[in-house]
This record gives structure tokens, C-alpha cells and sequence, in this order.
């Protein structure tokens, strides 16, 4: 039962699965951090990998970059594979001056400037959620890890590069703590298909300060991330 983006065959995907937009840290993550990973799919070299973390079965799969290439992988797992839980794991741009660099940040809400609410027929403007029970989980976990994270509001952008270098000062005003450009569609698409989904991100640029994270800054930060991703993912 491959797909037109997807190779696996029922029951080769995990109820549980990652999702990095890069399709090289999804390899990169199944090849580190669990055992005996199987290489499901690389059609359009977006790799999907399944293994177990701590004996529980978890997949790894690459989203790619943006909400349209996120709707469409993310849409496949929970439809066609029955996935049942998602956990996006990616990096985002901080709009508050606290929220610093190398901090993880969890998408309670995704705002989004993007219309793929529209596929929904909706009546009016849909907010976006995580699921309350990968939330809890989370944080339960971090009671160990001790990592500094903020949870909040976060906005979907289809835009990278703005025109308007003070376009983020609106979003910020209204309390949107980060920015990325894939949680609003895999937010809403579990909604839809009643899965549980989450959002957490690495801060690795700062819209208040100009910072950006080292190469070192980075892979700590994204390191810890997994793991947090992963725990919360088999608990």
C-alpha cells in the first residue's frame, strides 16, 4: 500500500512518529538514536525510518519544508498508515527577548499568515492546537531533564524571507512568542483526524537581539530535543 510520497507498506510504520522537516536528520536521528533502524521509504529522498527507542516501536519521518510538504506527509501517516501520535521536531526563530537561544519551544496554538484552512471548509478562522495529553507528557518528562522550555503561542509562516523586516513586531505584539512554518497544518490536520499531534522547536535565531545559534549551540539544543521528543513519544 506505498503511496505516490511514501514507500512503506502496512505496518511498516510505528503508531508513534517524529518529524523533522530535514529529511537528512530524520537519517540522522534513526541512525543515532534508535535501535535497529529500517529504512521504510526514500522516495524523493524524504526518509522515513522505523526502530524501537527503549524496546517501543518509533518512526522517523522527514516532513520537508513548509506547510503544503508537512500537510501532505503528515495527512498520509494518520490516513493511510494510522498513526497515532506525531511529534514535529524543528528549529524556529524567537520573537521575545527571554526566549533565548537554544531554548525548546512548545506550540500550544499555531497562528499561521497561510489559507490551508481552507481544504476544511470551515465557516470562519480555526486556531490551531496541540494535543493536551503530548503537552502534559512533556512537560511531566522535562521534570528530569530540566531543559528550559517555553510553551505558548507560535505562528505558521509560508514566507522565509519577508519583504518587511518588521513584519514579526505584529506577531510579537500579540503575545506570539516564535515563528516557524510547519505546526499550523499538522495541527490541523490531527484535529481533523482525531490524532494527537505537538509542535516543539530548538530557538536558533533571535528577531529581538540578531542572534543565531552556533554550529555547537545547535547540536546541543537539537540533541536535547530529541531525546525530549522521543520520551514523550513512548511514554
Amino acid at each position: 500500500m506505498s503511496t505516490h510520497i511514501n514507500a512503506a507498506e502496512p505496518g511498516e510504520i510505528a503508531e508513534s512518529v517524529l518529524m523533522p522537516g530535514d529529511p537528512l536528520r530524520a537519517k540522522y536521528i534513526a541512525e543515532n538514536y534508535l535501535e535497529e533502524p529500517v529504512l521504510y521509504s526514500d522516495v524523493r529522498n524524504m526518509y522515513g525510518y522505523t526502530g524501537r527507542y527503549k524496546g517501543v516501536p518509533v518512526s522517523i519521518q522527514g516532513s520537508g519544508m513548509g506547510m503544503p510538504s508537512m500537510g501532505i506527509y503528515s495527512w498520509e501517516l494518520m490516513t493511510e498508515y494510522k498513526v497515532k501520535k506525531i511529534i514535529r521536531i524543528g528549529t524556529a526563530g524567537s520573537f521575545h527577548k527571554d526566549i533565548r537561544i537554544g531554548d525548546i519551544v512548545l506550540g500550544i496554538s499555531a497562528s499561521t499568515d497561510s489559507n490551508y484552512q481552507h481544504s476544511f471548509r470551515l465557516p470562519g478562522n480555526y486556531a490551531p492546537c496541540a494535543s493536551w495529553d503530548l503537552l502534559q507528557k512533556t512537560l511531566e518528562i522535562n521534570k528530569e531533564m530540566k531543559l528550559s522550555i517555553n510553551a505558548g503561542n507560535i505562528v505558521s509562516c509560508d514566507v522565509f524571507y519577508e519583504a518587511d523586516p518588521e513584519w514579526w513586531k505584529k506577531w510579537a505584539a500579540m503575545g506570539v512568542m516564535a515563528v516557524e512554518m510547519e505546526a499550523a497544518a499538522l495541527y490541523m490536520n490531527a484535529a481533523y483526524n482525531g490524532v494527537d499531534a505537538l509542535a516543539m522547536m530548538t530557538i536558533t535565531d533571535h528577531f529581538v537581539t540578531g542572534e543565531k545559534a552556533t554550529v555547537e549551540e545547535r547540536t546541543k539544543a537539537n540533541g536535547d530535543m530529541i531525546v525530549l521528543a522521543l520520551e514523550t513519544a513512548v511514554l
